[in-house]
């Protein structure tokens, strides 16, 4: 092998490292969108929070997941366990297989992806991966 290949194989390898820390650091973190991006009268495009649970829901925990992803179900047990604690709460999980229309409305190209709606249907917050708990909860709206 020459220098230049050499110098190729460790500048490839060191911006793979980068990129990998980078998306890494990124899963799991709350983006705030504050948008009402896909605000209907319900959560969402197409969502009513009536059709998830009895009035008085404050957000809408909609999780975008497939089935062939790990980190979903585990996505799936912090989100039910999380509404089941809290009647406040409801959570949604919708297959990306099943309904990609969601997907697109919503610009969503990672599973999981965790979409946070208020009462009103704005979109409030998004989290890309596995949502860390306690920043979750202090970020959700208060009833």
């Amino acid at each position: 092998m020459d220098v230049t290949g050499a110098v190729v194989l460790v500048v490839v390898l060191v911006v793979a490292t980068l990129a990998g820390l980078v998306l890494r650091n990124r899963s799991g973190r709350l983006r705030p969108t504050g948008d009402d991006r896909g605000a209907t009268d319900g959560a969402g495009p197409g969502w009513d929070l009536a059709e998830t649970g009895p009035d008085g829901r404050r957000a809408l925990l909609l999780q975008l997941s497939s089935p062939v992803c790990a980190p979903c179900r585990q996505t799936a047990r912090v989100l039910g366990d999380l509404a089941a604690a809290d009647p406040g709460l409801a959570h949604v999980e919708v297959d990306v297989a099943e309904r990609v229309d969601v997907a697109r409305a919503l610009g969503v190209l990672r599973t999981p992806t965790t979409v946070v709606f208020d009462a009103r249907g704005a979109e409030i917050l998004r989290v890309s991966g596995v949502p860390r708990v306690d920043e979750l909860v202090a970020a959700l709206p208060t009833g």
